[in-house]
């Protein structure tokens, strides 16, 4: 059965991560719906990326946990099984493999998600599906070492939308990109959002981030600011004093 919008994707219990004596997340708890953009924002070092990096395995956490789904407790698992799952992660920078077509890295992600086991014309569609959504389909024998930056950020989000994710997670997915290429990734991100998924962006772009979310999560020092509507968040006078405003 798929789930529903209005319903819990990813619950987020007394998290706290320490490197040293250092709290990059300290007793965080927040819940992300499915059927919403989330938006994660707030000053360098305020616990963006570490959050991700706990919902994808990379990072363990001192305390807390992270329940998918409302059962699978992700601090718990390994990276490839929390993929398997349905949860799936673009990170900052872009990784490609140079030397192969736009159409192979497609593939590779339909492949290897949680979707697996796709082949033949099942995968043929699949791919075409993919490149059409992120608009790669007239690149799709290309190299991807010859597309712009922008080009590559869309690659990307394709190859983790290739397995058709329950949770889609995006950081900073328009750094580096020209104004035409930021719309054209705001658009894209709107398109990809479904009853049946949840979408967690971070992006120090405010404009952009006006565009694409539901509800935004203003993080400082590891821990909730505010949390609400972009008019909401930037109304408040917290998060001017140690975000918007300087």
């Amino acid at each position: 059965m798929k789930p529903a919008a209005g319903l819990t994707a990813l619950l987020v219990d007394g998290l706290t991560v320490r490197f040293g004596s250092f709290r990059a997340i300290d007793d965080l708890s927040l819940a992300i719906d499915y059927g919403e953009v989330r938006a994660v924002i707030g000053p360098n070092g305020a616990g963006k990326t570490t959050l991700l990096d706990v919902i994808s395995g990379i990072t363990r956490p001192k305390e807390g946990r992270v329940l998918f789904d409302g059962a699978l407790d992700v601090t718990r698992q390994s990276e490839s099984a929390i993929a398997r799952a349905g949860i799936r992660r673009k990170f900052q920078k872009p990784s490609v493999f140079e030397g192969l077509s736009v159409r192979q890295h497609i593939a590779i992600g339909a492949d290897t998600g949680f979707r697996g086991g796709l082949d033949g014309p099942a995968l043929e569609d699949r791919v075409g599906e993919v490149l059409d959504t992120v608009g790669l389909a007239e690149q799709a024998e290309r190299m991807a070492g010859a597309l712009s930056h922008g080009q590559k950020q869309w690659l990307e989000i394709g190859m983790v939308l290739a397995s058709d994710p329950k949770v889609l997670m995006l950081d900073e997915p328009v750094a580096g990109l020209t104004d035409e290429e930021t719309e054209r990734t705001a658009r894209l991100v709107r398109a990809l959002r479904r009853p049946d998924r949840a979408i967690v962006v971070v992006e120090h772009d405010m404009d952009f981030v006006e565009r694409i979310a539901d509800r935004v999560t203003v993080l400082h020092e590891g821990r909730t600011l505010c949390e609400g509507s972009m008019e909401k968040v930037r109304a408040d006078a917290a998060v001017i004093d140690v975000y918007l405003g300087r």
